[in-house]
C-alpha cells in the first residue's frame, strides 16, 4: 500500500446558501451601493475571527433569511428561540484514523486524546483536551459508586457479575437478561419498571437475528442501559423512594447520583452541565482530560490522598473496578464488543468503557514500571462508524504501553478494521497514524 497521503489543513468554513430576493421585488433605490469593504459577519457561537485561507468578498445583495421555527402564520406563544451553536476552534483537530481503499483516503476521523495520572497531571495529549464531551454510558461505572455507598451490594446480595452489569453497557445477550431478571427478582422489582426502553436492543447481531426468526420483540431488559437503571430503582428501594419517574432530574434518586458524579469530578452538583441521554437519565459534560483522570481514579482508588474529598468514593470504586475486571462479558458482550475485548487481552490491567458519540475511557492499573493512569479519547465526527474509535483505541493504548505484543495482536481486527467485498476479500481498511508523545517530549 502507498503511504498515507499527509493531512489537507484546516478546510474554509461554508456557509448554507441563503434566499435572495428577486431584483425585481425590490425599487432600485433600496438596494445598498456596492463600498468595496467586505461585510462584517455578525457574531455566531464564538469568536468572529476567519481562517487565514478566507478571500475578503465585494458585499452581497441585501438577503432575505428565512425564520427558523414555526412559520410567520402560526402564533409562537413562547415566543423565538435562538439555535444553540457550539464555538468550534479555528484550527481543525489532528487527524487520528484515515480510512483507506486502495490508496485513496475515503475519508478522515478527527479527535483529541489524553492520559492523565491520579494526581491529574497530563501525561500525554493530542488534540484539544478540554473539549468538553457527554459521559454518556461512561459515567456508569463512577454513578454505581452511589449504589455501593448505599450498602446496596449487602441489601440486595449482589454478586461481583451482577454488579458489573449494572456499571456496563451489555449486548442483550441470554447471559445479560439472565442476571438482570435474578437481581429484580431478589429486590422484588417488576421489570415493568425499567424506564430504559428497548430501543436499539439487543445490540448483539445474532440475539437479534434469533428474536427476529422466532417472532420475539425485546424488552426493556434486553437494552444495554438495563444495568444501570436496575442499580437506580434498587437505590431507590433502599431508601424508601418511588420508583415512578425515577429518571427525572429533580427526583431524590438522580439528585444523589448527580451528587456522586459530582464528588468525584471535585465539583458540585449546582455546577454540573447536565443533559439527557438516549436511555432518559441525565448525563453530565466535563473537559476530556477530568475524565481521563477520573478513570485514573478508578484505576487505583486507594492512592487518592485522603486530603481530597474523592477518597470518600475510594471504597466503592475499588468494588466496581474488580467486578468490572473480574466479569469483562457483563460490560459488554461475549461477541464484537471493544471494551469486553481489550479487558480480555489485557486481564487485570486495563477496565475499558465507553460512551456513546465516540467517546472512550480507560483505566490502567499500575504496573511494575508506571503508576496508575487513565486514558480518554473523543472521536470528533462522533465516531459514527465504529471503526474509527477502534483503531484510534487500540492504537492509543499501545503507544502508552498498555498493551504487549500479544494483547496487541489479539485486539488486531480492532486495531485495523478491515472493509471487505462481497466474496470477503481484503478491500480497505482503518488505520490509526498519529503520535501520542509524553509531554516532557513535546515541552
Amino acid at each position: 500500500m502507498a503511504p498515507i497521503p499527509e493531512d489537507d489543513g484546516p478546510g474554509q468554513s461554508l456557509r448554507p446558501a441563503a434566499k435572495f430576493k428577486p431584483a425585481e421585488a425590490r425599487p432600485a433605490e433600496a438596494r445598498p451601493a456596492a463600498t468595496g469593504q467586505p461585510r462584517t459577519a455578525a457574531p455566531v457561537g464564538g469568536s468572529t475571527q476567519r481562517p487565514a485561507s478566507a478571500q475578503a468578498v465585494a458585499p452581497a445583495p441585501e438577503l432575505e433569511v428565512p425564520s427558523i421555527g414555526r412559520p410567520v402564520s402560526i402564533k409562537n406563544v413562547r415566543g423565538s428561540r435562538s439555535v444553540p451553536r457550539g464555538s468550534d476552534p479555528t484550527r481543525s483537530a489532528p487527524v487520528l484514523v484515515r480510512q483507506m481503499r486502495g490508496d485513496v483516503v475515503e475519508s478522515k476521523h478527527r479527535g483529541a486524546i489524553v492520559e492523565v495520572g491520579i494526581d491529574g497531571a497530563v501525561r500525554r495529549a493530542l488534540g484539544d483536551i478540554e473539549t468538553k464531551v457527554n459521559l454518556r454510558s461512561a459515567v456508569k461505572p463512577f454513578g454505581l459508586a452511589a449504589f455501593v455507598e448505599a450498602g446496596g451490594v449487602k441489601e440486595f446480595d449482589v454478586s461481583s457479575s451482577e454488579l458489573a452489569i449494572m456499571a456496563g453497557s451489555h449486548s442483550g445477550e441470554d447471559l445479560h437478561v439472565r442476571t438482570l431478571q435474578g437481581i429484580l427478582r431478589r429486590a422484588g422489582v417488576s421489570q415493568l419498571s425499567l424506564g430504559c426502553g428497548s430501543e436499539g436492543a439487543p445490540l448483539d447481531a445474532l440475539t437479534a437475528a434469533r428474536l427476529a426468526r422466532d417472532g420475539e420483540k425485546a424488552g426493556p431488559l434486553r437494552h444495554m442501559c438495563s444495568g444501570q437503571h436496575a442499580s437506580i430503582l434498587l437505590l431507590c428501594k433502599i431508601h424508601g423512594w418511588p420508583l415512578d419517574d425515577y429518571w427525572l432530574s429533580d427526583h431524590p434518586v438522580q439528585r444523589l447520583y448527580a451528587e456522586t458524579v459530582a464528588r468525584l469530578f471535585d465539583t458540585t452538583p449546582e455546577t454540573l452541565t447536565i443533559s439527557t441521554d438516549a436511555c432518559g437519565v441525565p448525563t453530565y459534560a466535563f473537559p476530556l482530560h477530568q475524565i481521563a483522570r477520573a478513570f485514573a481514579m478508578l484505576a487505583d482508588p486507594l492512592v487518592i490522598p485522603t486530603t481530597d474529598r474523592r477518597s470518600s468514593l475510594a471504597a466503592a470504586l475499588v468494588q466496581v473496578r474488580d467486578a468490572m475486571l473480574a466479569n469483562p462479558e457483563m460490560v459488554a458482550g461475549s461477541r464484537d464488543r471493544l471494551d469486553t475485548s481489550v479487558m480480555k487481552a489485557a486481564p487485570g490491567r486495563i477496565v475499558a468503557k465507553g460512551g456513546a458519540e465516540g467517546l472512550r475511557g480507560f483505566a490502567l492499573l499500575p504496573s511494575d514500571t508506571a503508576a496508575a493512569s487513565g486514558l480518554a479519547l473523543k472521536i470528533e465526527d462522533g465516531g459514527g462508524f465504529p471503526r474509527s474509535i477502534s483503531a484510534a483505541a487500540v492504537e492509543a493504548l499501545a503507544q502508552v504501553g498498555a498493551l504487549d505484543p500479544a494483547a496487541l495482536r489479539a485486539l488486531g481486527r480492532y486495531h485495523r478494521p478491515a472493509s471487505l467485498d462481497p466474496r470477503g476479500e481484503h478491500v480497505g481498511e482503518a488505520i490509526a497514524q498519529f503520535d501520542l508523545a509524553p509531554m516532557g517530549e513535546l515541552l
